[in-house]
């Protein structure tokens, strides 16, 4: 990946190395670097630093001058690409990408990295760890990481799809040239435990990328703890901010290891100055390249049968186990053995040494083994394993080649001195283009240049356009008198069985107290799971990212004699409220879906019809309701699933590859009761992005914090569903997504509470409000007349004002801000509330908030200018010794 990635904790700085030792030396000396005792050299990011105005910047201060500013410019360059987000390109000296290096330093900087997240995480959770690498340029170093690891397995992302491999995943890069990554494991299970994911990239720089891949795993496979691995970070403070903000909300850990830490300074014109830069120095095509054309005398090449070991993976394209690693080692010095008896220094053509200039006489013969794009870490092990196999007969340097275009120039002071440019050879998915080979042509220094070169492919890239007279051997053999090919075989997946699929929805009376026409449940049953936790245990284990709120329970709250009163005086004074709300956005509902879909209008026979999707839990109470109304209105029996949605880990995916393979997607309409500040709203948006077809709208009966397009109200009111938990909401507990109950093809899980059957209120609350259809029926008709003609965006009034609070509070955490009556209501009967701010003059709607409030010992604060009746504060920074704003000490109801 072209540098990208982020982290979330306290960073590192480039350990120094000994040059006698021959690594930072050796980062020193390529591209004709002087060694130690030598003449400074010039920086390779010179150029682009005096012409732009660039600069690197360790994080230790001072700046300017300090040993850890020297590190840094040893680890990067700078070169210039045609990029309208970002034109510098950091070019690392020791990834073995742009810059041919010391094979031992390339791995050895990975391998680095890998021990220290082994001794972050303990033996026991790096045994239980994924390293991810990201494609193109990170896949060796990801793979060192997870050598250096040793106990786990390794799998990087691809841009190069597999017909027998379904994705186990995707996500996109933000500003690379080319930006869809595939994860393709061979075993489906690989992602799928709650182990550590160790994310290993080259650079980060904004930390999109890692929050897109994270986001998009999560999801799917959510687990406790990722590590992010670079060999820099160079993102600004608020980046860093942005990188927090997001673990709070996975609940979970996010820890970062970087060799060196700093800043890329730019002036606010860099672009601009960078855009004139490349029109000057960008050569007319197509004279470009110079170097390597076809007319040009080329060397022979001379095939080298490597002796793959059988079945085993060529990379970590679809997973490299610790098993495949003993394997790959113990096969490593034959094959090595293969290279050297073609590459023995006296087999070297006569003219190599005698035409080196007289100054270096007795320099040993310089090799270059040159991978192929995703190719990267095969062909450092072989060159690693070559260069101590010949040792100081033999100068052995590794590079690949690589997809992205950057601009050459043949200065000292410039990362990329040149470039041989070929046409892809590997019949890519994307289509033809070109690839590029940098630093490999000697350019005017004639000690750069490469006395053999063994170039390493795969099996699918060794194609006729490989060995065209225009191709990559051809462009190579212009620039050495010795040119070997070493094809590893492609890794081709073993076919598996066809993924089975999940049970079908689960429905009343074997689970919930609902008819079972009313709702089928897309989740699986965890009813004989003990999954309840007191309810301080859970908060301090959510707030201090050891747990996530979803994979445990708390205790169903039972409400006194009190309280039941004010639940029934509540649905006795609101119901005809609910009624005329359910009916304003179910005719909302069908209109909008007759728009989309002609031909069908609400009360005709025959497909398509809206298929209702509830956002289990609270969704479901108002899905059932407003199917009622659909029947009661039209005569129309529409479809109606309940679906899990978990904050910070997405829509259970399962259920919407259930429910695409059921229904058209097109027809899918997704149900909740309300909105608060619209963290589901987006979290469903981003969820879908994977599932092509769906809608990311929401229809809800309340939307007081303007977050959707569909509503019934934007008035924040109680809804008395939301005044008690399992016990209005057909007995069922809200849903559970933990890795050792919730496999890869599972739905997520809930729990069904026979044993609360007594207290059960769910069918009463749904008859109570369906009896008021009749006489709400023309005012939700003219209500959704209104609305449909009305101006219905989103204005995200709601999620101003949790900002607003947030700054006035001191709550840095916008979790812990529950916007509106229900979510109020659910703060007060799960969580450990701290205050509730009520608007002045709200009245009954708020006297069951008012009673728990009491009970739990928390203050009520009225205020001003609040666009909800109230909104619940959950305690910051909960530990089992906090205390309530009061001063006392907070309770378990």
């Amino acid at each position: 990946m072209n540098g990208d990635g982020l982290g979330a904790s306290a960073p590192s700085v480039v350990g120094r190395r000994d040059g006698r030792n021959g690594e930072w030396a050796d980062v020193r000396r390529e591209n004709g670097q002087p060694e130690d005792g030598e003449q400074q050299p010039t920086w390779s990011g010179q150029w682009v630093a005096d012409r732009l105005g660039v600069s690197l910047r360790a994080a230790a201060e001072p700046a300017t001058g300090t040993d850890e500013d020297r590190r840094l410019t040893e680890l990067l360059g700078l070169a210039l690409r045609r990029n309208p987000k970002r034109a510098h390109l950091l070019v690392s000296n020791v990834l073995g990408k742009h810059v041919p290096q010391r094979p031992e330093v390339v791995h050895q900087a990975g391998v680095d990295l890998g021990r220290r997240v082994r001794r972050l995480l303990g033996d026991e959770a790096a045994a239980r760890a994924v390293v991810l690498g990201y494609a193109e340029t990170a896949t060796g170093l990801g793979h060192s990481v997870a050598d250096g690891l040793e106990l786990a397995p390794y799998l990087h992302s691809t841009r190069r799809p597999v017909p027998a491999v379904a994705p186990a995943g995707g996500f996109e890069e933000s500003h690379s040239h080319a930006t869809e990554h595939l994860l393709l494991p061979e075993d489906p299970q690989l992602l799928a435990g709650d182990g550590p994911l160790v994310l290993v990239d080259d650079e980060f720089s904004t930390g999109n990328t890692v929050r897109n891949t994270i986001s998009a795993l999560h999801s799917r496979y959510p687990r406790r703890r990722y590590v992010v691995v670079a060999l820099v970070d160079t993102r600004t403070e608020e980046q860093r901010q942005a990188l927090d903000a997001f673990a709070a909300t996975l609940g979970a850990q996010v820890d970062l290891i970087a060799t060196a830490t700093g800043t890329v300074r730019l002036p606010a014109d860099v672009l601009d100055r960078a855009g004139r830069l490349l029109a000057r120095h960008e050569p007319a095509r197509p004279a470009e390249p110079p170097e390597g054309s076809a007319a040009e005398p080329t060397a022979a090449v001379t095939r080298v049968d490597l002796g793959w070991p059988e079945g085993l993976p060529d990379g970590g394209r679809h997973g490299f186990t610790p098993a495949h690693r003993a394997r790959l080692e113990a096969a490593l010095p034959a094959m090595a053995d293969r290279i050297a008896a073609v590459l023995l220094p006296e087999q070297l053509p006569p003219t190599t040494l005698r035409d080196r200039p007289e100054t270096e006489p007795t320099r040993p013969p310089r090799v270059l083994v040159l991978g192929f794009e995703e190719l990267m870490y095969a062909p450092l092990r072989l060159a690693t394993e070559l260069q101590a196999s010949l040792g100081d007969r033999v100068e052995i340097r590794y590079s690949t080649t690589t997809r992205s275009p950057v601009l050459a120039v043949d200065d000292p002071g410039y990362a990329i001195r040149t470039r041989i440019t070929f046409p892809a050879h590997d019949r890519p998915a994307d289509g033809p283009g070109e690839r590029y080979a940098y630093n490999v042509a000697a350019g005017a220094d004639p000690r750069r240049r490469f006395d053999a070169i063994v170039a390493v492919v795969d099996s699918a890239a060794d194609t006729p356009a490989l060995h065209a007279p225009d191709g990559l051997l051809a462009r190579l053999g212009a620039h050495t008198d010795q040119l070997l090919l070493a094809t590893v075989p492609a890794h081709i997946p073993r076919p598996r069985p066809r993924r089975a699929e999940p049970p079908g929805p689960l429905r009343g009376p074997a689970f919930s107290s609902y008819n079972p026409e009313e709702v089928g449940w897309l989740l699986q049953d965890l009813s004989d799971v003990a999954l309840e936790a007191p309810t301080e245990e859970r908060e301090e284990a959510i707030q201090q990212g050891g747990a996530h709120y979803a994979e445990s329970l708390p205790v169903e709250y039972q409400p006194s004699a009190e309280y039941q009163r004010l639940f029934q005086n509540a649905l006795d004074s609101s119901s005809a409220r609910v009624a005329r709300a359910v009916g304003a956005v179910t005719e909302t509902v069908l209109a909008e879906h007759a728009a989309r879909r002609p031909g069908h209008p609400p009360g005709t026979a025959g497909p398509p019809v809206p298929v209702l999707v509830s956002l289990a839990r609270a969704g479901t109470p108002v899905g059932v309701l407003m199917r009622r109304w659909a029947q009661y209105a039209h005569g129309l029996s529409l479809p109606h699933y309940a679906i899990s949605v978990v904050r910070g880990r997405g829509v259970d995916g399962n259920a919407l590859r259930w429910l695409a393979e059921h229904h058209d997607p097109a027809d899918i309409v997704f149900v909740d009761g309300w909105t608060g500040k619209g963290a589901i709203t987006r979290e469903l948006a981003e969820a879908l992005r994977p599932h092509p077809g769906f809608s990311p709208e929401i229809a809800v009966l309340a939307d007081p914090g303007g977050c959707v397009r569909t509503y019934g109200t934007r008035d924040d009111f109680l809804i008395p569903s939301a005044c008690l938990n399992s016990t209005v909401s057909g007995l069922v507990s809200r849903t559970v997504l933990r890795a050792d109950l919730v496999g890869p093809e599972d739905f997520h899980g809930a729990k069904y509470y026979r044993e609360l059957a007594g207290a059960d209120l769910s069918r009463h609350f749904l008859d109570t409000v369906t009896a008021r259809f009749e006489e709400v029926a023309a005012g939700a008709a003219e209500e959704a007349a209104e609305l449909l003609a009305a101006d219905r965006e989103p204005t995200w009034a709601g999620w101003a004002a949790v900002e607003r609070i947030s700054r006035e509070y001191g709550v840095g955490d916008l979790n812990l801000i529950k916007p509106g009556v229900g979510e109020t209501t659910r703060v007060l009967l799960r969580r450990v509330p701290w205050r509730v701010l009520a608007r002045r003059g709200a009245g009954a709607d708020l006297d069951h908030v008012r009673l728990l409030a009491e009970q739990r010992g928390v203050p009520v604060e009225e205020v001003e200018e609040l666009p909800y009746s109230c909104v619940g504060l959950i305690h910051p920074h909960y530990t089992r010794g906090a205390v309530g704003a009061d001063g006392r000490a907070v309770s378990a109801p």
